[in-house]
């Protein structure tokens, strides 16, 4: 199974919302400490979508947090929060990866 990639260049404020929606109380303290302008979207397995968090914070400094919600093909999601050339070169990263 291939991991379905995204890109978001400079989030809009709604954008944001849905996403600190998603990370929990914990993970929105975290993400509002941070300076992002850019977040990669990252969904796959549980097993591939740890594996590519992994590939993509040795790759690049970036932070990594799970995105909750129901999926009904059990589906999980990663966000990849940093500035735009490091998430860019995380999801590279991960597209490289022949095992995802």
């Amino acid at each position: 199974m291939a991991v379905n990639i995204q890109l978001i260049t400079h989030p809009s404020h709604g954008v944001i919302e849905i996403l600190m929606s998603r990370v929990g109380p914990v993970g929105r303290k975290l993400i509002e400490q941070i300076e992002f302008s850019a977040v990669g979207l990252v969904q796959g397995r549980l097993t591939d979508m740890i594996y590519a968090a992994d590939i993509a914070e040795k790759a690049a400094d970036v932070r990594v947090f799970d995105l909750k919600g129901t999926c009904p093909q059990h589906l999980t999601m990663i966000g990849i929060f940093g500035d735009i050339a490091a998430v860019k070169a995380a999801l590279e990263a991960i597209k490289a990866d022949e095992s995802l």
